[in-house]
């Protein structure tokens, strides 16, 4: 072979190594895999986010979300370990945790925590629930695109359809106008917005007696009347996405519980009602859960063998009908058939609930711990921890065997047969040291009072009020089918 032709093989053939070098760069690129000549430059930058970066995890105190929580925590220290990093880079509380005051769920109470014992080097605080999914790569990724020197909140952007009690009426002319985060896609603030909230705290303490939207409420009090600052809407925190397949930093994903099935003879359930529902009302609840229970009773202010209703022993009241629920709390601890029943569930008239449903969602608590369950509220705990939590009625109020018999030798009483019934159980366990089990599956309110996006990732098991719709029409949409 002469020496053109040779040359000319040499260089077709280095042509192709070369051109095969940069399809390798540009995959490598595109997987997100460091090459040698860029490895010490994107390990210093992991380095420095990750020490940046301060995750809490919004956990509770029960067994099975303890659980959640702490897999989660694993998994992002796993993450850090496969970024080739020492997982100690990475700090992560979980708010089940003794450095987190009472009523550490409305945020409010540890910001001055967080501020002073844990922010130090930090730009970032990121807020997750214990089913949210992480990329950590990612998250610091998007978190680099954004100047952590501003008062900054990020989140997944959610609206409301229409005015809600639930968000207090908030922008009622125009509700869709504010934006608050999803805290299933996980969030983050700034710690110079951190500082910011801390200062604002001193100043003056927040005038919210009850939490009841914790994502909306936190939103309003940084937006502060339009003298604070309104959240950034941030793609890459998503929602019902495949997180392998795409862009996102986080996701949530409607979570079927695969804890197995409560048998219907394991579940006692108390309806309470009163004479001039037992009309408009009661067909729905025969049509439905009372169709579908096994152990279920109505309790009215008359016997009313048509249904069939018991007397409860106590008048009807317009208003919080304590000494009512009190009596059949004492009803499920003390009478033969109830009183081993691992669960007791008390719902009102107006309650739209699957029981199929419920009979998921229960599969994962242990009824020997003392449990009371369903869509947390709070009263008085905003800022310093005081008051207390518990459980909205309309949605369902759970009680495992356990807490029932609890509160039966605590001896909590009602003050007066109008107290408000679920806040006065709240104040019993309260005064048991025993916290409240929040499960984004009960609702106080209707459908429309909630985002769509946000029930899009839930699995719903009840909603609560007649007013403005047909009940069979919610329970049908949303309800019939235990995986839809």
């Amino acid at each position: 072979m002469d020496f053109a032709k040779s040359f000319l093989l040499f260089s077709l053939i280095q042509g192709i190594c070369l051109e095969e070098n940069i399809i390798e760069v540009e995959d490598n690129f595109k997987f997100g895999i460091s090459t040698e000549k860029n490895k010490t430059s994107e390990d210093t930058n992991i380095i420095s986010g990750l020490k940046s970066l301060l995750v809490i995890i919004r956990s509770q105190d029960n067994n099975y979300h303890k659980k959640k929580a702490e897999k989660l925590k694993e998994n992002l220290l796993h993450q850090v370990e496969e970024l080739q990093q020492d997982k100690n880079l990475l700090d992560v509380l979980m708010t089940h945790e003794s450095w987190a005051p009472y009523g550490a769920w409305t945020i409010l109470p540890i910001i001055g925590i967080l501020l002073e014992q844990y922010s130090k080097g930090k730009k970032w605080i990121f807020f997750c629930e214990d089913m949210t999914q992480v990329n950590l790569k990612r998250l610091l990724r998007v978190l680099d695109t954004y100047p952590s020197e501003k008062e900054l909140f990020l989140g997944h952007a959610l609206r409301d359809r229409e005015a809600a009690i639930i968000h207090h009426f908030a922008f009622y002319e125009n509700p869709s106008v504010f934006t608050y985060p999803d805290f299933a896609a996980g969030w983050t603030m700034s710690v110079a917005l951190l500082r910011w909230i801390n200062d604002r705290l001193h100043e003056k303490q927040p005038q919210m007696d009850f939490s009841i939207d914790v994502q909306h409420e936190v939103a309003m009090y940084v937006y502060n009347n339009n003298k604070g600052f309104n959240l950034t809407d941030v793609e890459e925190l998503c929602i019902n996405q495949n997180i392998k397949q795409s862009n996102c930093a986080t996701n949530v994903i409607k979570e079927i519980p695969k804890c197995g099935v409560t048998s219907a003879d394991d579940i006692f359930i108390g309806v309470k009602t009163c004479k001039k529902f037992h009309n408009d009302r009661m067909p729905f609840i025969l049509k439905t859960i009372g169709k579908d229970a096994k152990h279920i009773k109505y309790y009215s202010d008359i016997a009313d063998p048509s249904i069939p209703t018991e007397y409860i022993g106590v008048k009807n009241t317009e208003t919080g009908h304590c000494t009512k629920l009190h009596n059949i709390i004492k009803i499920a601890h003390t009478h033969a058939k109830y009183k081993k029943m691992p669960w007791v569930v008390i719902i009102d008239d107006d309650t739209i609930i699957s029981f199929s449903r419920l009979k998921k969602v229960l599969a994962c608590y242990d009824p020997s711990e003392p449990i009371l369950l369903g869509e947390r509220y709070g009263y008085g705990i905003n800022y310093q921890g005081y008051g207390y939590e518990y459980i909205t009625g309309g949605g369902g109020m759970i009680l495992s065997r356990r807490g029932v018999e609890m509160l039966m030798e605590s001896g909590c009483s009602c003050s007066s047969d109008n107290s408000p019934d679920d806040m006065w159980l709240g104040m019993c366990f309260r005064n048991m040291d025993i916290p409240t089990i929040h499960s984004p599956s009960f609702h106080q309110a209707r459908p429309i009072e909630y985002a769509a996006e946000l029930l899009d990732h839930q699995f719903i098991v009840s909603f609560h009020k007649h007013y403005l719709l047909d009940p069979m029409d919610v329970y049908k949409e949303y309800l019939q089918g235990d995986d839809a």
